[in-house]
């Protein structure tokens, strides 16, 4: 009998190009799931919405994300690779999960009040129902992990009530997702400027994009914030300072770390040293991953064959799904 493989689901916003945290954060662990998981990642479009209305430029962040997957290592032959938009019965699941959720609950949510502070303009009801819609991404392949940061995980227990609500009052049809962390904290990303982590529309000049030019990448490390240094051996590292290292970690052999670490421990640390050796390994690291987006930007025809692909074996799977949810609420009429 076949062993069948847990469901994973994990999606990403197109709204702009993707970072060293979506990197290390999502796509390095996604590379490491396909092998061992049934997996199910898409491009957020309708989520993208929410916040970003004008969808001028929607088709072009689609696509580069798109890219950036296929550049990291996602291999559309072993995981299902597709875009939220081409899989109509989530929208059709989001609006019976839309009767499981209640205004109160949604009200309250962090990330919901975050998104009301920073558009007041653009209060819509996608963006109070924006957990419904993610439960809906979940639920309609019947996943069991989602890889989530520390922000997503009051969605994850929302969607784990909506479907506990479904199958009390209609069956039971879907499982409860839980997160999935790897087995270790999760990684965040810290920005260049001390302030926060990486992120895509917050503050480009403390962020690297996996598609930054060399010299741009250079002088943004260039740039970072730093001190005078430690006056006293083994002081504490300011979160600033220690933020450069911690993204040394990432790109940098360990004999690096270990002497730049050596260095500020006993005082002789020289910050235009290691913001040098950051910028070099950062653009040792960053550059294959570049071409290799661009090199797929450029192929339109590939992009669509892989878009269309994996629509196609996103619809099969959530078709069978929806089956089962309108035959359990009583919804097949002949």
């Amino acid at each position: 009998m076949e062993n069948k493989k847990e469901i994973v689901l994990s999606g990403i916003r197109p709204t702009g190009s993707l970072h060293l945290g979506n990197y290390f954060g999502a796509l390095a662990n996604y590379v490491k799931m396909q092998d061992d998981y049934d997996c199910y990642f898409f491009v957020a479009d309708l989520h993208s919405l929410t916040t970003h209305p004008d969808t001028s430029t929607l088709k072009e962040h689609v696509k580069n994300v798109i890219a950036t997957m296929l550049a990291a290592g996602i291999d559309p032959q072993k995981a299902t690779l597709y875009n939220q938009s081409h899989l109509y019965t989530t929208s059709e699941l989001y609006l019976y999960l839309n009767m499981l959720a209640y205004k109160g609950e949604l009200e309250k949510t962090v990330t919901f009040k975050e998104k009301v502070r920073q558009h007041p303009d653009n209060v819509n009801a996608g963006l109070l129902t924006y957990p419904v819609l993610q439960a809906a991404d979940i639920l309609i392949h019947l996943a069991k992990y989602v890889p989530v940061g520390k922000d997503q995980e009051q969605h994850l227990e929302m969607t784990r009530n909506f479907a506990n609500r479904f199958n009390h009052r209609y069956g039971e049809v879907f499982p409860e997702p839980v997160a999935f962390n790897f087995n270790h904290n999760l990684v965040k990303i810290p920005s260049l400027d001390g302030e926060g982590k990486m992120s895509k529309s917050v503050n480009e000049n403390a962020t690297i994009y996996l598609t930054d030019e060399d010299e741009v990448i250079r002088k943004k490390v260039m740039k970072a914030k730093t001190d005078s240094g430690p006056t006293a051996p083994d002081s504490a590292m300011p979160d600033y300072i220690e933020n450069l290292y911690a993204l040394m970690r990432l790109v940098s052999t360990s004999d690096t770390v270990s002497h730049f670490e050596k260095a500020y421990k006993n005082c002789t640390v020289r910050y235009g040293d290691l913001k040098k050796q950051l910028a070099e390994d950062m653009v040792a690291f960053v550059a294959p991953i570049r071409r290799r987006i661009y090199e797929i930007m450029e192929d339109e025809p590939y992009i669509n064959k892989i878009m269309t692909e994996g629509a196609e074996k996103a619809n099969e799977h959530a078709n069978k799904t929806m089956v089962l949810v309108r035959n359990a609420m009583g919804l097949n009429y002949f």
